[in-house]
């Protein structure tokens, strides 16, 4: 078994506020580290709802200060929305509170919608077109002061931030590669062309002063618990999720619904076999078999599990699960 990390989205429920959801972050994150998980993830979204994980930087610290050895990152910070120096100065800065426990994830979807997206940054240049150049920009900042260098980022500078390219298709499976940098592939939610990145990944890498060989993470959702019938129901609010995102009504994450699969028109039930391909739901048993099919199918070096869950001791108890079940831990 690879190792297994955790994404978390730090969801506001349906009901319940941000305040709320970051505390619960913060408890999840200290269960994972006992539980054993590699490392952590927060990733940054704008404007949504049932999200509460906008300032991600400033949520990394918070973790990181209740938190002692498990690896802390952004899975992912949009790097369009920024500008590259703050980046580094960010991340910088959690590198030198929490050294060696700090990981960089980028991507260059906006994580939201135009209007947000132009508030952000509020820079016209900065389009998704211009990601590569961001990258070069943002890890020359973690390189050490070179003489005549005039932007520095302090801190930031001179640290080893490992930074790792994310992506849902084959443009930044090609940039990792290129910059033989690790690879994190969405297939939580956008799986359509998986086993295409992971191979022109694996094919073109080149290896770097960061990285000797390709090095891949998938994403994955689990839905555990102690009958497939609960499973069916936890994975319930997450399915709705997304038919009010593609229905244009993105909200709080809502309460689970029993049976809700079926109750869809066909259109939506196949827009969800789709986009939650990568989704194991069941007993430990079951989800075992999953997981393991998965690895064979991909050869994935890590795993990055996502489990948005209505109920935040349930959300608690599918974890545990899965940190029993596929890492043998006892508490």
């Amino acid at each position: 078994m690879p190792p297994l990390s955790l994404l978390d989205l730090s969801p506001i429920s349906a009901g319940s506020n941000a305040g709320a959801s970051l505390r619960n972050s913060l408890d999840l994150a200290q269960h994972a580290e006992a539980w054993g998980f590699h490392r952590y993830w927060l990733a940054e979204h704008h404007g949504m709802p049932g999200i509460a994980s906008a300032a991600t930087a400033v949520l990394l610290a918070h973790i990181a200060a209740g938190t002692s050895t498990l690896r802390l990152g952004a899975g992912g910070i949009m790097l369009p929305n920024h500008s590259p120096l703050i980046i580094a100065e960010q991340f910088g800065t959690l590198d030198a509170l929490y050294p060696g426990r700090i990981d960089l994830g980028v991507g260059r979807a906006p994580g939201t919608d135009p209007a947000t997206s132009r508030a952000l940054r509020r820079n016209s240049n900065a389009q998704a077109e211009h990601f590569p150049q961001d990258v070069a920009e943002l890890m020359g900042y973690f390189k050490a002061d070179t003489p005549g260098q005039q932007v520095r980022a302090i801190p930031g500078e001179g640290q080893n931030v490992p930074v790792w390219i994310l992506g849902s298709s084959l443009f930044g499976a090609q940039l990792a590669a290129h910059l033989g940098l690790p690879y994190a592939f969405a297939s939580h939610f956008a799986p359509g062309q998986l086993m295409d990145a992971i191979q022109v990944y694996r094919e073109q890498f080149k290896p770097s002063a960061a990285l000797a060989e390709p090095y891949v993470m998938l994403g994955i959702s689990i839905f555990a618990a102690d009958s497939d019938a609960e499973a069916e129901l936890l994975a319930s609010s997450w399915q709705q999720v997304f038919v009010n995102l593609f229905s244009g009504t993105p909200g709080q994450l809502p309460p689970p619904v029993a049976n809700y699969m079926s109750q869809l028109p066909a259109m939506q039930q196949a827009m969800l076999h789709d986009v939650l391909a990568c989704t194991m739901v069941g007993t430990a048993d079951k989800i075992h078999q999953q997981v393991d099919d998965f690895v064979a199918k991909t050869g994935a070096d890590e795993l990055m599990i996502s489990s948005q869950i209505y109920d935040h001791q349930a959300r608690l108890h599918s974890y545990e699960i899965v940190a029993k079940t596929l890492m043998g831990a006892s508490n």
